[in-house]
């Protein structure tokens, strides 16, 4: 039997025959078009979070990297004032580990079966459940902030009736607290919807939102006020934006090229839609590393409400 030999342009011609015809919309043409959609979208949403806690970048860290806490106080007394001519007394600091984390990389994953695309449509099957998987991102990363907030060591003593005398003890705290004296700070309050339920009945202002959070930007005066369900009930926080940050696994790089994740220049989420053919449905990856936290946990007072 004779050997075939297919020169290159005859390869070309019988792949080609087999070639979608001109206009068909393909599996390539729709997936990274959605996960782009949804990745901007999510981005956009951390992004504007950053901004309402004055978040200024993230910094990208590997996975499992152990991030310190550490809190500066004065060890002794201050130095008392010597005379003209004599030894300076030393005023000394220390520099305490308060707490560790460790960063860790979240997963999330839905299908959109064969029968449901049929059934109700592939906008709905995939890309409405792709929204809703979206929220569970953010509701991830708003528990995450809101256990980092919980561990505050802040007190501040007796109980006050009301919500606006009770931030208004809060903030008299974030003025005296010494890291903060001095300093051009912002505060930052967090308050459980019912809470402040009762003020919205009465008061003319406007809620906005940003990647799940609703806020005020100047509450009363003294400051942005945050409103969540996710904060305890007659037990609002405060800090200031200055002692909040942030840090993230980047979804660009190794683990990007990896599972073949799309996301921007930023990396901060990463997505994928794939086929399960074997199953005859199609599954969203989702990954990000993103993480608000609050530097100086002595920093975040909680206040209680009557």
């Amino acid at each position: 039997m004779k050997n075939i030999v297919l020169t290159t342009a005859l390869m070309k011609t019988l792949l080609q025959a087999f070639d979608p015809e001109a206009g068909t919309t393909v599996t390539t043409d729709m997936e990274p078009a959605v996960s782009i959609d949804h990745t901007e979208r999510l981005v956009t949403g951390i992004q504007s979070l950053m901004t309402v806690l004055g978040i200024t970048e993230l910094t990208p860290m590997a996975v499992g990297t152990l991030v310190k806490f550490y809190k500066f106080s004065k060890k002794g007394q201050t130095a008392a004032q010597v005379g003209e001519g004599e030894e300076i007394g030393l005023t000394e600091y220390q520099r305490t580990l308060v707490n560790t984390w460790e960063l860790t990389l979240s997963k999330y994953r839905k299908r959109s079966t064969a029968e449901l695309i049929q059934k109700i449509g592939r906008d709905k099957a995939v890309n409405k459940t792709d929204d809703l998987l979206e929220r569970e991102l953010q509701k991830d990363v708003k528990a995450k902030f809101y256990t980092f907030l919980g561990n505050g060591t802040g007190t501040i003593t007796g109980t006050t009736t009301g919500l606006q005398a009770t931030l208004a003890k809060m903030w008299g705290a974030l003025q005296t607290y010494q890291p903060f004296v001095d300093g051009d700070f912002s505060p930052v309050y967090f308050v459980n919807p019912g809470d402040i339920a009762d003020y919205l009945s009465t008061a003319q202002i406007s809620l906005q939102t940003a990647f799940g959070f609703k806020y005020v930007e100047d509450f009363l005066g003294l400051g942005m006020v945050i409103v969540d369900p996710s904060v305890t009930a007659t037990h609002p926080l405060a800090t200031v934006k200055e002692n909040l940050n942030g840090v993230y696994i980047p979804t660009g790089g190794d683990i990007g090229a990896t599972f073949g994740l799309t996301s921007d220049a930023t990396g901060l989420v990463g997505m994928k839609h794939f086929l399960v053919d074997g199953k005859a449905s199609i599954d969203t990856l989702m990954m990000t590393g993103v993480t608000f936290y609050a530097e100086d946990l002595g920093g975040v007072f909680k206040g209680t409400i009557a």
